[in-house]
């Protein structure tokens, strides 16, 4: 695990990351607060590309949680079967869908433990529906993220909870409604897990990762 970045660093790190991409955006496709739980939920184990091409007949079909009530475990099970652990993941959007009409009057909840208290949403799902639909600079910590926080030292941790409060307490106030995005984002397409493209890194003179291709 890297050392910790100062902050100075840090500021520069986003301030790169800001102006390579101004309003970076999730790649899950939704038009509601509802399909983005949903979108979010299914796309544990799962690509983001996969997620979309399956969520696009299902939500054309199925996009308040009264929709999917009626369709059913079946019915979803269909439109998600090409998604890793679809049975599962099927019946927890229709439990999620019903404890959403039971407890919130259909609507999602803009609270980080109201969504924790529905069926098959972690933690990190509720961050992101925090982030991208309610504005709330919440951290959800991926993979991409985690990996990307302890290589370069911008965030450091041991556990996901760790990385994350790191980037609330270390990355600057004007970053933080976008910063696991950028965070993401890196890990997807430059940082990533194998083989990072260190020399077409534009944060790589900040970095601390010990085993940088340059």
């Amino acid at each position: 695990m890297a050392a910790q970045l100062p902050y100075p660093e840090i500021a520069q790190i986003f301030a790169r990351f800001r102006a390579a991409e101004p309003e970076p955006k999730g790649e899950l496709e939704h038009s509601s607060a509802f399909t983005l739980l949903v979108a979010v939920a299914l796309s544990a184990q799962a690509t983001d590309k996969g997620v979309n091409l399956a969520t696009r007949k299902l939500f054309a079909v199925a996009d308040t949680p009264e929709r999917m009530l009626a369709l059913g475990v079946e019915g979803v099970t269909e439109h998600i079967r090409t998604i890793g652990l679809f049975r599962n993941k099927a019946k927890n959007v229709i439990a999620l869908s019903q404890r959403l009409i039971d407890a919130f009057g259909g609507e999602v909840p803009a609270s980080r433990a109201a969504l924790q208290s529905l069926p098959g949403v972690g933690r990190k799902t509720a961050n992101v529906v925090l982030n991208m639909w309610f504005r709330i600079p919440a951290q959800a910590v991926d993979t991409h993220v985690f990996r990307v926080a302890n290589r370069t030292g911008i965030a450091p941790g041991r556990d996901v909870i760790a990385v994350e409060r790191a980037i609330e307490d270390q990355v600057p106030a004007p970053y933080q409604q976008h910063a696991h995005h950028w965070l993401i984002l890196h890990g997807r397409y430059v940082c990533k897990a194998r083989k990072p493209a260190c020399a077409a890194c534009l944060i790589r003179e900040y970095c601390r990762y010990e085993e940088k291709n340059l």
